[in-house]
Formats: structure tokens, C-alpha cells, sequence
């Protein structure tokens, strides 16, 4: 039988690799049930109309996703752990930033008509747009796009920050990035079979550019244009959503 002293099992640097590990299982799995959580969803559809609700539930979902998988991670482990900013990569270094910007465009360049084609796709369209609003304002527009944005910069801080950097270090590149593909490409499980392939090439590339720029943004920043093409191309697609703005500009009233 293996027998050990728990106290002395675990060097400073074991024990913070643990606990990013840990931190990112129970962030993520605590966001998925509350977005998931059909008891907060009736709560706002017993609160206001349907589209109200629905835009209101969605953009719960985004800053609740915000605070769970960036922020409260990354300041719990700046207590535990004297992790700094940087070191999770909020940081902008002025020798990587030409390199941060080409990548950026690059990717997006990729990743923007790759969303385009698969977001009008039958089953895209049954989770996209997220917000199920029949008719869509101006505001739910920008709601929206304001949604996936701080969303994502949580959802990049956790699984690029966090678990990508501080990893890094105590286990080596490949394992570190090996982890973070696997849960990363688990994360998009619900999503569809085609969401999860598609997170490992994607998730094995951000990665490796964020680790050569030593900072989240390029990963932030691709995932953006991801995600707002698919978003707004499943908006524009949807037989059953309108967005009242387009439609005024197809029939010539620009009021």
C-alpha cells in the first residue's frame, strides 16, 4: 500500500498546480449548472416578457461566467499563492505586441469564414443566437455582443491564464498545454460534436501563441471574432428571429 505524509507531498509549486487544476473544474462546472440551471431561467421568464427575459437570462449567464471564470479564480489565487497579473497573462510586452497583433489577424482571418459557414448550418441554429429573442432591438444587438465579450475575457482568463501559465512551469510545456486541450475541448462537449474537434486544433494553436506572447490576447481577441460571427451570422440565418434594424434598412427606412 502507498502510504504518504500529505503536508509533505506537495512542494509550493505542486500544490499550486493542484489547485489551478481543482479551480478550473469546480469554476467551470459551477458556471455550467447556474447557466444551465432551469430554476434561474424561470426566474426571468416569470419577471418579464419572453424577449426580455431572454435577453436578461443570456446576459446573466455572460457576467456570472465572467466572475466565476476569471475573476474569482484569479484574485482567490492572488491571495492563496502571490499570483501576480502577469503571470496569468494580463500583461501587454512591448517585443511580442507586433507579434500579438499579426496572429491575431491571421487567425481571425481563418476562424471568421470557417463561423460564417457553420453558423447557418440547421444545427447551429438551434443553440445560436443564444438569446432567443423573437424580435431583436438595437439593445439586445449590444447586449449581446457586450456579453460575448466579457464572457470570453473570463472564459480566456481561466483556461489560458490560468491554467495554461501557471501550469507551465511546474509540469513543461507539452503537459500543460495537453491539459489544457483536453479541458478545453471538454468544456465544448454540450456543445456539439463538431464544436468539440474543432476546440482541439483551435485550443492546441492558442495555446502555443499565447505562450509565445506571454499574454491571453491573441486568444481573447480570436476567440471574439469567433464568436461574433457566429453569433450575428445565426442572427441573420434564424427563420424565427427578426432584428428590426436590418429590416428597416431593406426597406429603405433609414428613421
Amino acid at each position: 500500500m502507498y502510504t504518504f505524509t500529505l503536508a509533505k507531498s506537495f512542494t509550493q509549486p505542486e500544490l499550486l498546480a493542484t489547485t489551478v487544476i481543482l479551480m478550473t473544474t469546480v469554476s467551470f462546472t459551477s458556471y455550467w449548472f447556474i447557466a444551465q440551471s432551469a430554476a434561474v431561467k424561470a426566474w426571468f421568464y416569470n419577471q418579464h416578457v419572453f424577449d426580455i427575459a431572454s435577453r436578461k437570462h443570456i446576459f446573466f449567464t455572460k457576467y456570472m461566467g465572467f466572475f466565476l471564470l476569471g475573476v474569482i479564480p484569479v484574485v482567490m489565487l492572488m491571495c492563496l499563492f502571490n499570483v501576480t497579473l502577469p503571470q496569468v497573462g494580463l500583461t501587454w510586452y512591448a517585443n511580442t505586441s507586433w507579434f500579438s497583433i499579426a496572429w491575431t489577424i491571421l487567425l481571425s482571418i481563418v476562424v471568421i469564414p470557417l463561423a460564417y459557414q457553420s453558423a447557418k448550418k440547421p444545427s447551429n441554429l438551434l443553440n445560436y443566437p443564444q438569446i432567443r429573442a423573437k424580435n431583436w432591438t438595437r439593445k439586445t444587438f449590444y447586449v449581446n455582443l457586450i456579453g460575448w465579450a466579457i464572457y470570453l475575457f473570463g472564459y480566456e482568463l481561466l483556461f489560458r491564464g490560468v491554467l495554461l501559465f501557471l501550469l507551465v512551469d511546474v509540469v513543461g510545456v507539452p503537459i500543460a498545454i495537453a491539459i489544457n486541450v483536453m479541458m478545453y475541448a471538454i468544456s465544448h462537449i454540450p456543445k456539439g460534436l463538431s464544436e468539440t474537434i474543432g476546440s482541439i486544433p483551435l485550443g492546441l494553436v492558442l495555446c502555443v501563441l499565447s505562450l509565445l506572447s506571454g499574454t491571453i490576447w491573441i486568444a481573447f481577441f480570436v476567440h471574439i471574432a469567433l464568436s461574433f460571427t457566429n453569433s450575428l451570422t445565426a442572427l441573420a440565418h434564424h427563420p424565427e428571429i427578426k432584428y428590426d434594424h436590418w429590416k428597416r434598412k431593406k426597406t429603405g427606412d433609414i428613421a
